[in-house]
């Protein structure tokens, strides 16, 4: 699979590939789950975004991986855990096979992530969210820290530009057509990590960045709640109303 470059930013996600037996997010979310706020800014515990190696590899799948460990951990513990750089790639060439330029599946790093570790830090699950439901991203970012987001970007959105990182990224007046199109070749993977009525903050090439919701449900290709340690402090459970012994136990069938 092409990985696009841009500049000094790589893409690197994969198409989504479904699979019938990933668990399905709602499939766990109960009656007696609270509602979200109207925002969350998981982001400002956070001081920096390192790159993550994205600006030489594809591994944006990876890359959000550790940016969504700094998350956790920066607002769950006393200070933030940051992976290293050479950890990040040790992680990615698991998928690449120490080819820059592969990219990886985003369920294929999920269930490595699952099952062995990024340096040593593995998640307790992962479920798949609806296509477009906004109100399940805001589930996962509220109640689990993060949503691990897979986009299909138009064009326009992989320019080189001198301000690239500034501009937010919105659907243009025109719609989703010719430039705006979704591209499956510029696939790339971010980690939300805070929302408010208007917008996603997710975190790309070492930098936090909004994206509208509009942005999200038109470009949004596959989108995973993902439960860790790091973040569900504690007990290390889930909150009431999402039954998380259900989807463990569905886990380990896979």
């Amino acid at each position: 699979m092409p990985t696009a470059t841009m500049s000094r930013y790589k893409l690197g996600k994969h198409p989504a590939r479904f699979e019938k037996n990933i668990p399905q997010f709602g499939k766990y979310l109960t009656s007696q789950l609270p509602a979200p706020p109207d925002q969350i800014a998981w982001q400002n515990k956070v001081t920096t975004w390192p790159m993550m190696g994205n600006d030489t590899l594809g591994d944006c799948t990876c890359a959000a991986a550790g940016h969504m460990i700094e998350s956790w951990t920066a607002n769950a513990q006393a200070s933030s855990v940051i992976i290293p750089d050479a950890q990040i790639e040790a992680f990615y060439n698991h998928f690449s096979h120490g080819n820059a330029d592969a990219g990886a599946n985003m369920i294929d790093v999920l269930k490595y992530w699952h099952t062995h570790g990024l340096d040593k830090d593995k998640i307790s699950a992962f479920a798949q969210l609806e296509p477009q439901n906004q109100n399940q991203a805001m589930d996962s970012v509220y109640f689990f820290g993060a949503c691990y987001i897979g986009l299909a970007l138009p064009n326009f959105a992989v320019a080189p530009n001198t301000d690239f990182l500034a501009t937010p990224w919105v659907v243009p007046p025109q719609g989703a057509t010719g430039d705006a199109a979704p591209n499956q070749n510029n696939g790339h993977c971010v980690p939300a990590v805070g929302y408010d009525q208007r917008n996603l903050y997710v975190v790309t090439w070492g930098a936090l960045k909004s994206m509208s919701w509009q942005f999200y449900t038109t470009y949004m290709e596959e989108a995973f709640a993902v439960l860790s340690p790091d973040f569900l402090t504690g007990q290390k459970s889930a909150p009431n109303g999402f039954d998380l012994a259900a989807l463990q136990a569905d886990l380990q069938a896979l």
